[in-house]
This record gives structure tokens, sequence and C-alpha cells, in this order.
């Protein structure tokens, strides 16, 4: 079934659900107000969209006191309205994938291998082997000694990492 913005209608039934008579909607699009798509033998059709805009202009003409140059203007600005918050919102999609991409990529950087002697390979952060504790310390906090046994297989690794 067609969308609401697929031109099927021809003039006198958008002329018919828009209650206007077909040479205003003619005209109206002659002043660009609605635009017609054409059939390759040049006959206009009209979508249910370009009806809901027949409708808008009767509306801002008849109950606003609106003249067509102020609709046509009104129209232009609802339009790029439109188009603006599509850039938006593509833009702010693209964002938030280079957000995340960024951020996958981030963790990836931080990351950083370790294999032991036996050749099993260990995955931890930068920050983690920082604050591993070194051989050359002889007194260990509490702290940092249950740390390190339960890092005990990073004791005896040999740690490769690419250099930023």
């Amino acid at each position: 079934m067609p969308g609401r913005d697929a031109a099927v209608l021809t003039v006198s039934v958008a002329a018919q659900l828009s209650g206007m008579h077909p040479q205003t909607v003619r005209q109206y699009d002659r002043l660009g107000l609605v635009r017609a798509r054409r059939t390759r033998g040049g006959g206009r059709r009209y979508s249910l969209d370009d009806v809901d805009r027949l409708l808008e202009i009767q509306r801002l003409s008849q109950r606003e006191g609106i003249n067509l140059a102020g609709i046509a203007q009104i129209i232009e600005l609802q339009d790029e309205n439109a188009r603006l918050r599509e850039q938006v919102d593509s833009l702010s999609r693209q964002l938030a994938a280079a957000r995340e991409a960024a951020e996958r990529q981030r963790l990836l950087d931080e990351r950083v291998f370790a294999a032991r002697a036996d050749g099993t390979v260990l995955v931890m952060t930068r920050d983690e082997l920082r604050s591993r504790p070194t051989s050359e310390e002889t007194e260990l906090a509490d702290e940092e000694a249950e740390w390190f046994e339960r890092q005990s297989e990073a004791k005896s690794a040999i740690v490769v990492w690419r250099p930023r």
C-alpha cells in the first residue's frame, strides 16, 4: 500500500478532499505552495501529504487571515525547519556512533597483553600494569600483597605493548 507521500491523487480528488476548487489547487501549484508530481503525460498528481498542506493553506488563509505571500513564507520556513531537524537527527546519530567507536578504540588502546613463561596470555589495562608491585619492593602493604596474590599469574609475565 502506498504511503502518505505517494502522488496518486488527481487534481479533482485532491481538491475535493481539501474542500477547494480544482482551479484553486492548480493556482497554489503554480505559486509553489503545493508541488504536484507530474505524470508522463503532464498531468498533476498529489499525495495525502499535499492534501494536508492544502488544508493548512486554507486554514491560514481563511481563519488566520494570512495572505498567500505570508503563507508561502510560513511553508518555506516549516519545510526548512523539517529539513534541519532531519539533519540534526542524522548528525546526532553520526556523533553517537563516532563516540561509541572512539570509546571502543580507547578501551582497545588501554589493553596490555602479558605472556607467562608457559605461553598463557593475560589481558590487563595499563593502569593495572602501572599499579603492579615491582620485585624491588621488599615490604608490601597488606592491600598490595592481597592484590599481588590475586594477580600472581602476571608475576612472571613478559609484558609487551605497542608504544603510543
